[in-house]
């Protein structure tokens, strides 16, 4: 069972927007703010397509699905807010955080 930052009653409504997304363990667990974000194909109707990163995971850490865990939009949305400027941003896009505001990443 992961120890998670927030506990259910401190998650508070922050966008309307819904569906689910994948954020790793150093968001949810170790309290760490979105490095970095990218928005995929949905894997079901009720998948955003939103995957977010602190940034600092390696091929080791994100190569085990243990670190990852699937939640509502919303509530990634409680541990980071400066991702809910970008979350209408389309399929394919790719934020990376520089100082305090994400920019596109041009591959």
């Amino acid at each position: 069972m992961k120890n998670y930052k927030l506990k259910k009653e401190d998650i508070k409504i922050m966008t309307e927007l819904s569906g689910g997304c994948i954020a790793t363990d150093r968001i949810t667990v170790d309290g760490m703010k979105v490095g970095y974000m990218y928005r995929e194909n949905p894997t079901n109707e009720s998948d955003s397509g939103w995957r977010f990163f602190a940034g600092n995971e390696d091929d080791t850490y994100t190569n085990n699905p243990d670190n990852f865990s699937i939640f509502d939009l919303n509530t990634i949305c409680n541990y980071d807010s400066g991702i809910i400027p970008y979350l209408n941003k389309p399929i394919g896009s790719k934020l990376e955080k520089n100082g305090e505001v994400f920019n596109e990443v041009i591959e």
